[in-house]
C-alpha cells in the first residue's frame, strides 16, 4: 500500500482551504466552515526556536544569524501566510544546551502561545528537546541534514510520553506540515460539542462518556441537550426556510429520489436547521444526536441528511451519539480540512477487502469546497422510513483511504487501503457502501480492536473513514495529543 510522498509539495487542490501542504494536510482547514458561517477561530500563537549557535557541526564557520535571516525568517513569513490561521512569536536563538532551554521554558511558560516550533541548526545534545516538551506545550521539529545527530532521540522521547514530533528532511515544505498538525491540540481545546439526547445516552468507549476526561485530555467541551430542547428549537424552524434548504441542496442536486417524499425531505432539513440554530447558539463546531431510540425521529425528521450538510460545509455531524467518532472526526476536520465517514465495517476475505457502510455520508469527501459526489436521496435501510444518502463513493476507485478512531481517550486505531470496486450488494445493509482493497484482511480481522475495545457492539464496530493514506501524519498526531497509535492491520 503505497504511501502519500511527504516531500511533494502540492500546490493546488480542490480541498478545503485550496492548498494542500506536505503529507496531504489542509493549509486552511477553517476557511470553508468560515465562509459557510461558522464562525471565525482565533489564530493560534507558535513560539519560534533556534537551536544551536555554531561549533564544529556542522561545520566551524556556520554563519547561524546568516542562516536564520536567509533562509528561515522568510520562509516562516510565508508559511505565517499561507497557513492565515496562525501567528509565530518569540523568535529565540538559543546555544543547544540545558541551561539554555531551561531559562528560555520558564520563559515560554509566562508567554501566552499554544505550541512550540523548534529549527534545529548546529549539533548538540536532546536534552533542549525534553526540556522544552515539558513546558505542557506540544513541540515540533524541523531538523534539516547536518544539523547535529540528536535526531535518534525524538523517538525515544515520544515513547516517554513527551508530545514532540520531528521532521528530519531537506524539504522546508515539512515545517508547513509541522505548524499545520500543531494547530490540533490547540483546537481541540478551543472546541464545544453538542450532544443531543438524555442523560446516559452518550455511546462509545467508557472514558469518552465522562465527559470531564474528555475535556482534560483532549480538549472539547461537551453541551447536553434534552430531547425536549431540542423540540422547543425545532418548533422554532420556519417550513419554508426547510423547504428552501431541501430544494437547494438536495432535491435538485440528487442523481435520483428513491423511496422518501419531498415532505420526508423538508422535515429532515429542518432537523438540521434545528441543529445548525444549536451550534451556533452555543459556538459548537460538532453535534452528535442520540437518533435511533433517542430523539422523537419520526415526528422531526431523520438527522441523516443534516448531518451529510454539516459535513460538506466543514463542521461536524455525528451520529449515533458515538463520542469516540465525533472525537475523530473533529481532530481530522482540524488537521487536515476533511470530513470523517462513520463506518459500519464488514470483512472480506475473499477479495482482501474492507467494506465501509453507513447511511450517513458527507457528500464532498476531498473537503468543503470540491466537488459533489453523486447521491441518491433514500430511507434509512435499517426501518426503511425517514431520509438518508446514498453516496457514490465508489465512483473514485484507486482512492487511497485511511480509517480509524480514538478509543479510551488514550489511543488512536489506524488502518488504511484503497477504493477499489463499485458494487452494491444487492441492497443490503447501509446505504452507502465503499469497498476497499487492504494490506491483509485476515490480519484486520483478527486484531480488530486490538485488544483495546470493550465487547460492546458499537463501540467495537464504528471506525471514521476519510480520503487520503495519512498513516505517518496520524502516528504525528498521536504524539502531540499524548495518544499511543495502533495499526489494525
Amino acid at each position: 500500500m503505497g504511501k502519500i510522498n511527504r516531500r511533494e509539495f502540492i500546490s493546488t487542490t480542490t480541498a478545503a482551504g485550496g492548498m494542500l501542504l506536505a503529507g496531504g494536510l489542509a493549509a486552511r482547514p477553517l476557511a470553508a466552515a468560515q465562509e459557510a458561517g461558522w464562525g471565525e477561530m482565533p489564530k493560534l500563537k507558535m513560539y519560534v526556536v533556534y537551536l544551536g549557535t555554531g561549533g564544529s557541526w556542522p561545520k566551524p564557520e556556520l554563519d547561524v544569524p546568516g542562516e536564520i535571516k536567509k533562509k528561515f525568517a522568510p520562509y516562516l513569513r510565508q508559511v505565517q501566510k499561507k497557513l492565515g490561521d496562525i501567528e509565530f512569536v518569540g523568535y529565540d536563538l538559543i546555544p543547544n544546551s540545558d541551561k539554555a532551554a531551561t531559562d528560555l521554558a520558564q520563559k515560554i511558560n509566562s508567554t501566552p502561545c499554544d505550541g512550540i516550533l523548534v529549527i534545529q541548526l548546529s549539533c548538540g545534545f536532546p536534552t533542549p528537546f525534553k526540556i522544552l516538551a515539558q513546558t505542557g506545550k506540544p513541540v515540533a521539529i524541523y531538523f534539516q541534514p547536518f544539523s547535529g545527530h540528536n535526531w535518534m532521540y525524538a523517538p525515544r522521547l515520544q515513547k516517554q510520553g513527551l508530545r514532540l514530533i520531528m521532521a528530519p528532511s531537506r524539504d522546508m515544505g515539512e515545517i508547513d506540515r509541522l505548524v499545520a498538525l500543531l494547530r490540533i491540540p490547540a483546537r481541540m481545546k478551543q472546541s464545544k460539542i453538542i450532544l443531543v439526547g438524555n442523560p446516559g445516552c452518550a455511546a462509545g468507549t467508557e472514558a469518552a462518556r465522562d465527559f470531564k476526561q474528555v475535556q482534560a485530555k483532549i480538549g472539547p467541551e461537551v453541551i447536553q441537550i434534552t430531547p425536549d430542547e431540542f423540540i422547543k428549537i425545532h418548533k422554532t424552524i420556519n417550513v419554508k426556510a426547510a423547504e428552501k434548504e431541501a430544494e437547494k441542496t438536495w432535491i435538485s442536486q440528487a442523481r435520483e429520489i428513491v423511496e422518501p417524499t419531498r415532505a420526508e425531505i423538508i422535515k429532515s432539513c429542518q432537523t438540521y436547521l434545528a441543529m445548525k440554530k444549536i451550534m451556533h447558539d452555543n459556538a459548537a463546531q460538532a453535534i452528535t444526536v442520540k437518533c435511533l431510540g433517542g430523539i422523537p425521529i419520526e415526528t422531526l425528521g431523520y438527522p441523516c441528511l443534516g448531518f451529510s450538510k454539516l459535513l460538506d460545509e466543514g463542521a461536524v455531524g455525528a451520529c449515533e451519539a458515538d463520542m469516540d467518532s465525533t472525537l475523530t472526526m473533529l481532530m481530522i476536520r482540524y488537521g487536515f480540512g476533511l470530513p470523517g465517514f462513520i463506518t459500519d465495517p464488514l470483512i472480506d476475505l475473499d477479495q482482501n477487502a474492507v467494506i465501509h457502510a453507513h447511511c450517513v455520508a458527507s457528500t464532498r469527501m476531498r473537503g468543503p469546497k470540491s466537488e459533489r459526489l453523486p447521491f441518491r436521496i433514500r430511507n434509512h435501510r435499517e426501518d426503511n422510513k425517514g431520509a438518508a444518502l446514498e453516496v457514490f463513493m465508489n465512483r473514485d476507485i484507486g482512492q487511497k483511504v485511511t480509517w480509524g478512531k480514538i478509543a479510551n481517550l488514550d489511543t488512536i486505531l489506524v488502518a488504511t487501503g484503497i477504493i477499489s470496486e463499485d458494487w452494491d450488494f444487492d441492497d443490503r445493509g447501509c446505504r452507502t457502501q465503499v469497498v476497499t482493497k487492504v494490506k491483509n484482511a485476515r490480519e484486520i480481522f483478527e486484531n480488530w480492536g486490538a485488544g483495546v475495545l470493550s465487547d460492546d457492539m458499537m463501540t467495537l464496530l464504528h471506525r471514521v473513514l476519510f480520503y487520503g493514506d495519512h498513516l505517518d501524519n496520524m502516528k504525528d498526531v498521536a504524539s502531540l495529543m499524548g495518544l499511543k497509535m495502533i495499526e489494525e492491520g
